[in-house]
């Protein structure tokens, strides 16, 4: 999951004045403070009883009085939309229950990743609690790769002896597996979310708000979003025949609200909106512990608090995605879809596990992509683009991620096999839709395979294509920002006073959660703050104490810096000169005891600034 930390712009688009100066800080960003309606902050903080700081920063989000209410305690009563307006819901629905009068044998097709398995889980666990025949089948990225495919749903109607199939963020762009699927008497239904093009898959449904020809305002949810109203849809048309009547208990959909939350974030969609509600109340019942699953995901993660949309996205989700990855891909279905304790315990070992394995084959493999860039090969100036054989395809998601906070722009990385075939994988930058540029690519016959979404892709490329690719990708995407290219912007919410980074402020800002794209977590200035300690912890993060000319102090930490300017700048400062620093502030709960931390996310030089 990655935060909205920066917003990245075309050089001749009108911006704020740069902030404190700083026009280039350590990680190569200018500082911008987020514009703020003074008097409606204000008028925030007074009627919801908040910090003055807090007003601003609800009011930088574009929150006013009448929505302040619904935004500090979303509710799905008021922000859950009627599932029944995106298109085919209502054929969907009915497809599915008459599967289940018929007692059909249904399969869920998911996607190995996050929110694919929280999806599968979902629909398992709802089909089963009204009586459903269901399996889930989750394919192999290593050798079956994203989506359905034509042997899967052959195994699944030939030999399972299933009628109907339900894919989960997937399917919207696999014309000819459920070309084959309706060859052979597979009832299919597709329930995504990733950009669609015109021509839609053959199947009795297609539930996606990014359909062309859907006009739903919701098309930054989730898969496990669109899901859940699938679900809803469901539950409501069954209980309109009659299926609760003669005993069946009809289930209670908030109990699931803990997988759909940790879904919607790791999908790192905007937490804004039906996403917001369904995080905020999904997170509430997340801490209840009620699920076996997430109960053992949670405890091999070591989450001792009260979990956030920091611990779905950083702790839990990784693990739930590394039996994708390295391992066995329907783990984190099979996790997430169990009551019994003993195998959910035994399934988060096994996840834990794979997830320190992907962890050392994600070093290695940033390690060379970073090596291929510093020479040179690969980096433009609006793309950073690493290629080679042998690399781990269930990581280089993860490497591109690093590999785009590094150098401030959209970053694709593609491990190539043995075939000369390329599975590649994309994450871009707030104003750049990589999604619909890979479709672009493959539209023009540029790729085997490919699609995504604004903010993350995936594609199939011939070897001997890459450098036609990377050219259209480059070529793409300086054509959407601007002949300026990519400037990075670090956008602030204002100056604190080191002593102003109090434990009641970081209470006052949780009011504000989840925090996420769409709601980014507040980030503050603090200038001229001195370093009193600093040193190297972990592999490569650096710890610090901090103080201010105002006589406070505040511990601080910035992750993963230590051998890059950031880290080198804060450690360079011990017993200094002042430097400015950026970061956000967080309760650190240690042995019952609540002190605040400063989480470092940029420095600078004031002397640099000044000049």
């Amino acid at each position: 999951m990655a935060e909205d930390a920066q917003t990245l712009a075309p050089a001749s688009a009108p911006r704020e004045e740069v902030y404190l100066g700083v026009a280039r800080s350590a990680s190569g960003k200018r500082w911008a403070l987020r514009a703020s309606d003074e008097r409606l902050a204000l008028a925030l903080s007074q009627r919801f009883d908040l910090p003055e700081v807090a007003g601003r920063v609800l009011a930088a989000r574009g929150v006013g009085l009448e929505s302040a209410e619904g935004f500090l305690e979303p509710t799905l009563r008021r922000d859950l939309p009627d599932p029944f307006h995106l298109k085919d819901m209502d054929r969907a629905v009915e497809r599915m229950v008459e599967a289940l009068k018929r007692r059909e044998k249904i399969a869920v097709f998911g996607d190995y990743d996050v929110d694919g398995a929280t999806s599968s889980a979902l629909l398992l666990r709802f089909f089963r609690a009204v009586g459903g025949d269901i399996e889930a089948y989750i394919p192999d990225r290593l050798t079956e790769g994203y989506g359905p495919n034509a042997a899967a749903l052959e195994h699944l109607k030939r030999e399972r002896g299933c009628a109907l199939a339900i894919t989960v963020d997937c399917g919207i762009t696999a014309f000819g597996a459920l070309d084959h699927a309706a060859s052979i008497g597979l009832d299919m239904v597709v329930v995504d979310h990733h950009v669609a093009e015109p021509r839609l898959p053959k199947a009795v449904a297609v539930v996606n708000p990014n359909r062309l020809d859907d006009d739903s305002p919701h098309g930054a949810m989730a898969a496990v979003g669109v899901a859940f109203l699938l679900v809803v849809a469901l539950n409501k048309r069954l209980r309109e025949v009659g299926w609760y009547a003669d005993g069946r208990a009809e289930p209670d959909l908030r109990q699931w609200l803990d997988i759909v939350a940790l879904g919607t974030v790791c999908d790192v969609v905007p937490l804004t909106g039906v996403n917001r509600a369904l995080v905020a109340q999904g997170l509430k019942v997340m801490a209840m512990r009620r699920s076996a699953g997430l109960r053992a995901l949670s405890d091999v993660a070591r989450v001792d608090q009260t979990p956030g949309t920091y611990h779905a996205g950083f702790l839990m989700g990784p693990r739930v995605n590394a039996g994708g990855r390295v391992g066995e891909s329907d783990l984190g279905v099979r996790l997430l879809s169990t009551e019994d304790e003993a195998l959910a315990a035994d399934l988060a070992r096994r996840l834990d596990a794979y997830n320190l394995e992907r962890q050392e084959i994600e070093r290695q493999c940033l390690e060379q992509a970073l090596e291929s860039v510093e020479a040179g090969d690969g980096l433009s100036e609006g793309l950073v683009y690493a290629s080679a054989p042998g690399w781990h395809p269930g990581v280089i998601g993860i490497v591109a991620g690093r590999l785009k906070e590094r150098y401030n722009r959209p970053a694709c990385v593609v491990a190539v096999d043995d075939q000369g075939i390329g599975k590649g994988s994309g994450r871009s930058v707030e104003g750049v839709d990589l999604g619909a540029a890979v479709i672009a690519a493959r539209q023009s016959d540029l790729l085997l395979n490919g699609g995504g979404h604004k903010m993350a892709a995936g594609f199939t490329v011939a070897a001997a294509r890459q450098d036609e690719f990377r050219a259209f990708l480059a070529e793409r995407i300086l054509a959407d920002v601007g002949p300026g290219g990519i400037t990075p912007e670090l956008r602030l919410d204002g100056a604190l006073h080191v002593a102003g980074a109090s434990v009641s402020l970081a209470r006052a800002l949780e009011r504000l959660q989840p925090f996420g794209p769409g709601n980014a977590e507040p980030r503050f200035a603090f200038p001229n703050a001195r370093v009193v300690q600093a040193d190297v912890v972990g592999k490569d993060h650096v710890r610090a104490i901090l103080s201010g000319g105002d006589g406070g102090r505040v511990k601080a930490i910035a992750f993963r810096c230590a051998d890059q300017p950031l880290g080198e700048m804060i450690l360079r400062a011990r017993g200094g000169a002042p430097i400015h620093l950026a970061g956000r502030v967080r309760i650190d709960s240690w042995q019952g005891r609540e002190d605040v931390q400063l989480m470092v996310d940029d420095a600078a030089d004031p002397a640099a600034a000044r000049g």
